[in-house]
């Protein structure tokens, strides 16, 4: 997803070649993927000359949030308060991390 979101649409060749600048990907793997994110509803693809064309149908935003409900869901019992609790516990927070986490707090009350 991350490199379509760059790319905005890509063939499978294209998106491998955005992915071999963070790490080693093929062909077959990334194509297996993107029908799963297109059975998923995350991408969709259009044949342009003998290629497929995907493009993501799910924003960065609307996939971090769904994820983070997820998250919260499967691992925190429905608790955001625990979510929030566990990084506090086992994330090393500076200063500055934690007054931005308390401006945060601020502005949504």
């Amino acid at each position: 997803m991350e490199a379509l979101w760059e790319l905005g649409s890509a063939t499978v060749n294209e998106v491998v070649a955005e992915l071999d600048k963070t790490g080693s990907v093929t062909y077959k793997t990334t194509q297996s993927m993107l029908r799963i994110l297109e059975d998923k509803a995350y991408v969709q693809h259009s044949k342009q000359s003998r290629s497929f064309v995907y493009s993501p149908l799910v924003s960065r935003r609307d996939a971090s949030l769904a994820a983070t409900k997820q998250l919260i869901s499967r691992f925190f019992n429905n608790s955001p308060q625990s979510l929030v609790a566990n990084l506090l516990e086992e994330e090393a927070l500076d200063a500055q991390d934690l007054e931005q986490l308390r401006s945060l707090i601020d502005e949504s009350e």
